[in-house]
């Protein structure tokens, strides 16, 4: 008999190449069980490699070796690497929870349908350990053998195996890729997409899959060809076409970052489709598709005993081959064997002195197509060109495709083991399969994608209600989109149910309200204009935290404005005792503490009065101190989206005297008081401290110029998270908001745009949190800008509330709501002011 399995096994058709496919008997969290061996499934985390340092590279990379040299040592291990196109269902499933007011239905309905548009893949990556053999008690045996077990799972081995599972899991959640149990729908979805049937997943919650469900998830008909199979549905038609891929052969060194890191590149692999071979488009580069190849690696750690046994054999034997040579007539045993004895010397000297040992690996690489066999080759050859660029050889395991497949099931084995590799763990380590680009939340609304080397949505929760930092930081150039995303994110917040205020000083954000109304969200444009007289006076907007709050903040307020002659004749007891007494009495305003102050005995007051009578006229003091038309107060702190524009701000310089600033300037500041007033009180009202709030600033470099800027920036950061408020900062400077500390100790995430002076890149790659050179440098000046030099909006780096950073692209999921954001000047002209002339839309 063992005659006969060496002939076969010489031949390629027995062995492991012969034995039995595996019979699923069981799948729970973290676990898949077939009637011979148990199997422990971890998913791991995406790290963000992409923009690492170097430093910073090579320390978590030398961290996963230590881990596959202590942790997963003398261990067979199974390494997946799977895709799934993200399921905009799953989105529309779940706008429940993430959206309450307005047409909240409309929003999410068409971000599902831009997902189903753009079809963004998802990268899972598994990693399977066996846990050892299963022993089938002897009643099991006699009635397997009869054919009428219900290849259930025990109870009590289902426990033994699950805490054999959690204590390997342990360590494994501390190593780099951060481990944790495979839930037992994606597990099954494993399993099942192998005949890539339309088998719906197991309901959620389900804690063991076994008996008859099991057997539907596992049923399937593949036929091997030479080079290829296919996929049967139960109609009997072909589903899908797979070609499974052997890795011959690689280079003796590879750097990383770059080529050795081949397992992380499987997302960069595109191809033409043949049906676009004949198309005539000097853009190739926009027609080509992901091919989204798909990898299968079965290895083992040789314990370092192990490992150093296999180098002194391989170093005998290169000493065998020396001696013979040297005791005939060749004499030179060849470049080729020197070469192999001074590398099993340095290799062993290396194991004995560092963390490293061997690894057995078997790599395969699995390519689909559903649209046809000729398809299928095209992806063939570009995975296979892909990589011979990096000097990896990847071939079509030709008539070896039945086996080489089934070596990709879970709970399989080896079955083709000439069509591997030895080498040390750092090579392996080196292929970085965890790495790729991960920003963003775990859960929330998705606000764009990612655009770095592996694909996926991207999650930010513009109000996220968390017991941390709540500012967040768009900076960049004018033009790159920073307005835009944070228009965004204010409608993000306001389908939530929050009250966001947006203080636009450039006065280009008149859309954000347009888009608000569309989508039937209470909103309001307030413009520094005579038509909206009274619409930032402090008095009724402080009406809600108490008379008292009004008290001290208008007489501060129309001191600004009074002339440096009357308050040095006393004016500001005069506006004290006038603010008082307006207070005090019904419906009070600013515009009657005016009134009371022009009609007083005292001429200091009256005059005092009269001087701001006057400036009341003007846009600037109509908005904080001008009687109001009849009518609703035009801000309120009701959930919703609120714009106040103030354009053509002249505050003064920094450091400038007060008693030099020109009426206009003091105006200015008056007006900018005001709001910021407002938006301190009322982010901290004690009624208030439940409702989410959001203030946005776009053109932050207005407020910095300013002490009462500073100090509104400064303490809506400091205390944000305690008054449940989040701040939204829009800046070209990002030296000056680095100027900040308050504000920078408090940033929870950086979005950052194209900057082109290198002290503005210095300092936007400090918050982001990359490493300062020339690459960094190169990274800021670059993104955003296509190949052809066109601007490509919303393109930006973002750096999350776990201090990821990776390149990202804002997504507005309809042309519409794209034209209603328009910040350009084309864009008021076009659509004037009609859709928010009547103020507030229920």
């Amino acid at each position: 008999m063992k005659v006969l399995e060496r002939i076969t096994g010489l031949l390629g058709v027995g062995g492991e190449r012969a034995a039995p496919p595996p019979r699923y008997e069981g799948i729970a969290d973290g676990l898949v069980l077939t009637d011979m061996e148990a199997w422990a499934w971890y998913t791991t985390e995406t790290s963000n490699s992409d923009l690492m340092g170097e430093a910073e590279h090579d320390a978590e990379q030398a961290r996963a070796e230590a881990a596959l040299t202590s942790t997963l040592a003398g261990m067979d291990v199974h390494l997946r690497i799977l895709w799934s196109p993200y399921s905009a269902d799953d989105y529309r499933a779940e706008a429940p929870d993430l959206y309450s007011a307005g047409r909240w239905e409309d929003w999410a309905e068409d971000r599902a349908a831009r997902l189903d548009q753009i079809a963004l893949p998802v990268r899972h990556v598994l990693l399977g350990v066996r846990l050892g053999g299963r022993t089938a008690s002897p009643g099991r045996r006699i009635t397997d053998a009869a054919g009428v077990s219900s290849r259930g799972v025990p109870a009590r081995e289902l426990a033994t195996w699950h805490t054999a599972a959690r204590r390997l899991g342990r360590r494994l959640e501390a190593s780099p890729w951060r481990c944790a149990p495979a839930p037992v729908e994606l597990l099954a979805w494993m399993v099942t997409r192998e005949q890539h049937r339309s088998v719906p997943a197991p309901v959620a919650g389900r804690s063991l899959v076994s008996g008859a469900l099991l057997a539907a998830l596992t049923q399937g008909r593949v036929l091997p060809y030479p080079d290829h199979l296919r996929m049967v549905d139960a109609e009997g038609a072909t589903a899908a076409w797979v070609s499974v891929l052997v890795m011959t052969a690689f280079p003796e060194r590879a750097a990383t970052p770059g080529p050795g890191e081949w397992l992380r590149a499987l997302a960069e692999v595109s191809y033409l489709p043949p049906d676009d071979d004949g198309l005539e488009d000097d853009d190739v580069a926009a027609r080509l598709v992901a091919v989204s190849p798909e990898a299968s690696v079965r290895l083992r750690v040789l314990h370092k005993r192990a490992a150093i046994a296999r180098t002194d054999q391989t170093a005998r034997m290169v000493r065998e081959q020396t001696n013979s040579a040297g005791t005939h007539a060749v004499g030179d045993p060849g470049r080729v064997i020197t070469d192999a004895g001074e590398a099993m010397a340095d290799l062993r000297a290396e194991l004995e002195r560092e963390e490293l040992s061997l690894v057995e690996d078997h790599p395969r690489v699995v390519v689909t197509s559903t649209r046809g066999l000729e398809d299928l080759r095209a992806r063939v050859d570009a995975v296979i060109a892909h990589y011979a660029d990096s000097g990896i050889t990847v071939q079509v395991g030709t008539d070896e495709q039945r086996p080489l497949w089934l070596e990709t099931l879970a709970g399989d084995r080896v079955r083709v083991p000439d069509l591997g590799h030895v080498r040390d763990t750092r090579a392996l380590a080196g292929a970085w399969w965890w790495g790729g680009a991960r920003v963003g939340d775990d859960t929330g609304p998705i606000v764009g994608y990612l655009t770095g080397s592996t694909p996926g949505v991207v999650r930010l929760t513009p109000a996220a209600n968390r017991k941390d930092a709540t500012t967040t930081a768009y900076i960049g150039r004018s033009g790159g989109g920073k307005s835009t995303a944070l228009a965004m994110a204010a409608l993000e917040a306001g389908m939530a149910g929050a009250w966001a205020l947006t203080l636009d000083f450039k006065g280009d954000l008149a859309g954000l309200v347009r888009a608000a109304e569309r989508y039937g969200l209470p909103s309001r444009l307030v413009r520094m204009n005579r038509a909206m007289a009274g619409a930032a006076d402090l008095i009724p907007l402080l009406s809600e935290a108490g008379r008292d709050a009004a008290r001290a903040e208008v007489p501060a307020q129309l001191s600004l404005v009074t002339p440096a002659h009357l308050r040095a004749a006393g004016a500001e007891t005069a506006l004290q005792a006038a603010t008082n007494a307006i207070l005090d009495g019904a419906e009070p305003a600013t515009w009657r503490v005016i009134e009371h102050l022009r009609a007083s005995d005292d001429r200091v007051a009256r005059e005092t009065g009269h001087a701001l009578w006057e400036l009341a006229q003007t846009p600037q003091g109509a908005l904080f101190m001008g009687r109001p038309q009849d009518g609703p107060p035009l801000l309120t702190t009701a959930p919703g989206v609120w714009v106040v524009q103030m354009p053509g701000l002249s505050l003064p310089t920094v450091g400038e005297d007060r008693e030099r600033w020109t009426s206009v300037q003091a105006l200015s500041v008056a007006v900018m008081h005001s709001v910021l007033a407002f938006g301190i009180i009322t982010s901290g009202r004690p009624d208030l401290r439940t409702l989410t709030k959001l203030v946005s600033v776009p053109e932050v470099h207005v407020l910095t110029g300013t002490p009462q800027g500073r100090h509104f920036l400064d303490y809506v950061a400091r205390v944000g998270r305690a008054l449940g408020t989040h701040l939204h900062l829009d800046t070209q400077d990002a030296t000056g908001l680095a100027a900040l500390p308050g504000v920078v100790e408090q940033l929870a995430m950086v979005i950052g745009f194209r900057l082109t002076s290198a002290a503005q890149q210095d300092a936007l790659a400090e918050l982001l949190g990359l490493p300062p050179g020339p690459h960094a440098r190169e990274l800021i000046r670059s993104i955003g800008i296509e190949a052809d030099g066109s601007v490509r909006h919303g393109h930006c780096v973002t750096r999350d509330r776990r201090f990821g950073a990776a390149t990202m692209q804002w997504d507005i999921p309809t042309a519409e709501l794209l034209d209603l954001l328009d910040t350009s000047p084309r864009a008021d002209a076009e659509t004037g002011d009609a859709p928010v002339a009547d103020g507030v839309f229920a």
